[in-house]
């Protein structure tokens, strides 16, 4: 099976309105699916333990199972766990979407809800704006039946008995634990900088990108959590970014003057945002704001205002930005902020996204009587210059000389859209383009067209060249969106260190005259040694790509700096062998690495975006045949292995100072990680084969051949999960990613050895029995 990019924006698409139109009471069991059975468990309870050992305190485990904290303790030490400490509030609410991935399989609403300690309302919101959390879950919520605590039984203590055992045999040294704890980074990343200086002046600007911890989906009304602390201002600043971006949605932030009650606190988020934006401009840093507006509304909404509905999809319609009511509502919140906060660096509008916004946002306008008049290009260039007047007359309320500006993005744009949109923008306006976007590649003898999120290819590419070409020839600045730091080819890593391929990206990008950059979606924030090189690439006309990388690998590791070109070099070439394809980048368990576990019958679940990847290897691979998809998986996983094993032993006998040291084996662990995350993948997918092949198979040889190669896989998966474990416990930055929170921590990694050895111990002497 294949997936074009339109196919996964589609499946978006349709899951998010979908959720958009439920009531904050809905429930999930609009699709009744079973939870995928946990066999290496003693039962659910203990699975419910175990994966929320550490994140959830042992007071909400207990209220949840209706157990006392004792009963709880005297569980968790019956199965090996180790000593828990507190959890913090600042972890609490850094972790909530791990927690909640992590029980999509085993509670029900009410207990997900009582884990949580949220309401309806909080948890609807959380699944809708959190970046499309919902579609990452895969659109549905399987059925689970509630966890109860209650006394074993003589089975359950059998298994309770082989799990310690697994346990003590497994982990000899100890259980695995985070001795950097989870979200050290933070901690690290906000301390006030004695030596950070802001990079000189670059040919690029604006060169903005999304912080590396700020969270998503109402950053500007958290209490006791700061997104955007002075140190981490001070870093991306050092790092060559002069701006960020969070998300916004128009109604939370001004008064939405057909049902207030919607926006409640907005007075408050605004509050908050001038705050930041005075903040962070004492570091150099603008803020940029994503604007996706206005949203669809359910149609119980157009009951009352029957005038402003528009194009109607699912239980939802558009706010007809054709009728002057709508576009005075657009115009007037932008001038509201824009009056309010005209520190404000920038917006950037988004007008074709997975969100449904305008009548044509997703090529529908034909339905609605007065969009279908105008066409797409008519109501898109007309809205973002709705958007402008309502800047403009922010700014002249706020008599300042200089306002924002807005970026147009012509992301999802139909073809032959851009020819007739971008000559009727605002000339004021910046045009921005995906780089890579349509890019042309080769990976193993299959061809594919690159979409976006790609380091492993370098832009930019015939659609962004041909826009930006229009948009000079109508007086609009040019902006290049990249993922410098690390995309979704792999985003469990704070950056990808394939740093030649960044700075020939940039090199290109530079003499092709664009402007300014966004660096990246909600990941690579991290200040990294990529945004350090492209910002080394943007400061000179003349500097090459390996002249950057060895000032920026010489600042960051001193004696050690030409060991580690060197080593970006051979990552750069390793991962232009990655296997490419938007379907291979969503739904191949790229993120989760060895923690995704293994099943002993298909489970029947398709693979999410960048969610939950279960066994669907036919999703995985997209349009590679499944050993090109492998060989090509191993070919990256071998260069980056035998890279930073070279790095390492280089550097050895290196006298480096203490910082410089942790710094280098810091940057071998993100090599190593890489690794480990594709080797894992291979492994997994050369698991589904032979499995499925097993499981049709007639002859006895080939029977026990395929056997021994699942027996090697499983002794594998667990070599590695357990190096993935010990490479975390050590930094707490592997395996985070802002819109995700952790997609795996220890404990998962140890679930994985006990997933293998469940397989290994009870599964396979089974099937070694039929034959």
């Amino acid at each position: 099976m294949t997936f074009t990019r339109k196919e996964f924006l589609r499946t978006a698409t349709l899951a998010t309105a979908g959720l958009l139109a439920l009531p904050s009471t809905f429930s999930f069991r609009s699709i009744e699916k079973q939870a995928l059975p946990l066999s290496h468990f003693p039962d659910r309870l203990h699975a419910f333990l175990w994966r929320n050992w550490g994140l959830v305190s042992v007071e909400r485990l207990a209220a949840v199972t209706g157990a006392k904290p004792a009963d709880i303790y005297k569980l968790a030490a019956a199965i090996g766990l180790p000593e828990v400490k507190e959890v913090s509030p600042d972890q609490k609410q850094r972790s909530y979407l791990t927690v909640i991935r992590r029980n999509w399989h085993l509670l029900p609403r009410e207990q997900m809800l009582e884990l949580l300690g949220w309401t309806d309302e909080q948890l609807t919101f959380t699944l809708q704006e959190d970046d499309f959390f919902y579609i990452k879950l895969g659109s549905i919520k399987p059925e689970c039946e509630p966890i109860r605590f209650s006394a074993p039984s003589e089975t359950v203590r059998k298994r309770e008995k082989w799990l310690s055992t697994v346990i003590r045999e497994e982990f000899v040294e100890g259980f695995p634990r985070h001795d950097e704890p989870l979200f050290q980074f933070v901690k690290e990343l906000s301390k006030a900088q004695e030596k950070t200086e802001r990079q000189s002046s670059s040919g690029f600007s604006p060169r903005f990108g999304y912080a590396y911890f700020a969270l998503f989906g109402d950053p500007l009304l958290q209490s006791g959590i700061d997104p955007y602390p002075d140190g981490y201002l001070a870093q991306m600043s050092a790092s060559g970014m002069d701006g960020t971006w969070l998300h916004i949605v128009l109604s939370k932030l001004t008064p939405f003057p057909w049902d207030p009650s919607v926006s409640e606190h907005w007075e408050q988020r605004l509050e908050n945002l001038g705050k930041l934006v005075e903040k962070a401009g004492k570091h150099g840093i603008g803020i940029y704001l994503y604007l996706n507006e206005p949203r669809f509304m359910p149609l119980a909404f157009f009951q009352e205002h029957p005038e402003l509905k528009g194009v109607q999809i699912g239980e939802q319609a558009a706010l007809c930005t054709s009728h002057p009511d709508v576009q005075k509502y657009l115009v007037d919140s932008m001038a509201m902020i824009t009056s309010r906060v005209p520190g404000l660096a920038g917006f950037f509008s988004i007008t074709a996204s997975e969100n449904h916004t305008h009548c044509w946002s997703h090529g529908k306008g034909a339905e609605c009587p007065r969009c279908s008049k105008r066409g797409a290009s008519a109501v898109i260039a007309e809205l973002n210059q709705l958007y402008l007047d309502g800047i403009s007359q922010g700014v002249a309320t706020a008599k300042v000389e200089k306002g924002p500006g807005l970026i147009a993005w012509d992301w999802g744009w139909k073809d032959g859209w851009a020819e007739e949109i971008i000559p009727a923008l605002p000339k004021s306006a910046a045009l921005m383009s995906v780089s890579e976007w349509d890019l042309e590649i080769n990976r193993g003898g299959v061809q594919n067209k690159v979409g976006e999120y790609s380091i492993s290819s370098i832009g930019p590419g015939p659609r962004a060249t041909r826009h930006w070409a229009i948009a000079r020839k109508n007086g609009l600045k040019t902006i290049a969106k990249i993922q410098a730091g690390c995309t979704w080819e792999i985003a469990a890593v704070p950056y990808i260190p394939a740093m030649d391929n960044v700075a020939r990206h940039a090199e290109n990008l530079r003499n092709a005259h664009v402007d300014g950059l966004m660096l990246g979606w909600t990941l690579g924030g991290y200040p990294s040694p990529n945004l350090e090189v492209v910002a080394e690439m943007g400061h000179s006309k003349t500097i090459t790509g390996r002249e950057a990388m060895q000032k920026v690998a010489s600042r960051r590791y001193g004696a050690a700096g030409d060991a580690v070109t060197k080593a970006w070099q051979q990552y750069s070439q390793g991962f232009s062998e990655f296997p490419y394809h938007i379907g291979v980048v969503y739904s191949a368990p790229l993120q989760a690495g060895p923690s995704n576990l293994l099943w002993a019958k298909p489970t029947g679940y398709k693979a999410s975006m960048v969610g939950l990847p279960y066994d669907d290897l036919n999703s995985w691979r997209a349009n590679y045949p499944v050993e090109i998809f492998i060989s090509q998986m191993q070919k990256v996983a071998r260069r980056f292995e035998q890279a930073q094993a070279e790095l390492r032993r280089e550097t050895a006998d290196l006298k480096l100072p203490a910082e410089l040291r942790k710094a280098l084996t810091d940057e071998c662990g993100v090599a190593e990680t890489i690794a480990i995350h594709y080797s894992s993948v291979a492994n997994q997918a050369s698991f589904v084969v032979a499995r499925d092949k097993l499981s049709v198979e007639k002859d006895k040889g080939s029977a026990t051949d395929l056997i021994a190669a699942i027996e090697r896989i499983l002794r594998d998966e667990i070599s590695l999960a357990k190096r993935m474990a010990l490479l975390q416990g050590g930094d707490s930055r592997l395996g985070f990613e802002a819109s995700n929170h952790y997609f795996y921590v220890c404990n998962d990694l140890a679930e994985k050895v006990i997933n293998c050895r469940d397989l290994l111990d009870h599964w396979l002497p089974e099937v070694r029995s039929m034959w």
